[in-house]
């Protein structure tokens, strides 16, 4: 049965728990697909950093599965983790130089992007259940926990540090040896 997203029930678990996978695959096509120039990946790139740095700023915040985490930037949103992957993909798609990439992304990241916070809420409220709801509706933060960079390297955001940069890397080298052409 369709949710809210119009997505059957199957195909919002396949999008959630495949998005990796998925990204490396989209990855190749992106590649492919995209004409950066020196100009575009220095347009780009701090973009991508930004989005990079939300993440571990999150990361550095998150207990994952164990609580409802409500310090650092779950102070302001609910889903800062892929927020920053957004604001990462919009940088790439800006390095990228190419409209079908920045489609691809878009499109990448609304679909497995919205089945993730599905299930993850899912998720939440199946464990955390009023804990969820009250950091959701009454906005009830920490702001006693800081930043650990060993709980962002823990969470295994440095899986996604070196995503971007080979991401970066391989749009810099197509901008210099395959543009050159």
């Amino acid at each position: 049965m369709p949710d809210r997203t119009g997505l059957p029930a199957s195909a919002v678990e396949f999008f959630a728990r495949f998005r990796v996978a998925l990204g490396f695959l989209f990855g190749v096509l992106v590649l492919w697909l995209a004409a950066p120039t020196g100009s575009s990946i220095i347009a780009g790139a701090p973009v991508a950093v930004a989005g990079e740095s939300i993440r571990i700023w999150a990361a550095g915040h998150l207990n994952k599965s164990r609580e409802v985490t409500r310090s650092g930037p779950y102070r302001f949103v609910a889903h800062p983790l892929y927020l920053g992957s957004s604001i990462l993909g919009v940088g790439l798609a800006i390095a990228a130089r190419s409209v079908p990439v920045a489609a691809i992304i878009a499109a990448y990241l609304v679909i497995t992007m919205t089945a993730a916070i599905k299930s993850e809420e899912a998720f939440l409220r199946r464990v955390f259940r009023d804990a969820y709801e009250e950091y959701r509706h009454t906005g009830i933060v920490d702001r006693q926990r800081r930043f650990s960079f060993s709980r962002a390297m823990a969470n295994r955001e440095y899986r996604a540090v070196a995503g971007a940069v080979v991401a970066l890397l391989l749009l810099v080298w197509k901008a210099t040896y395959i543009g050159a052409y």
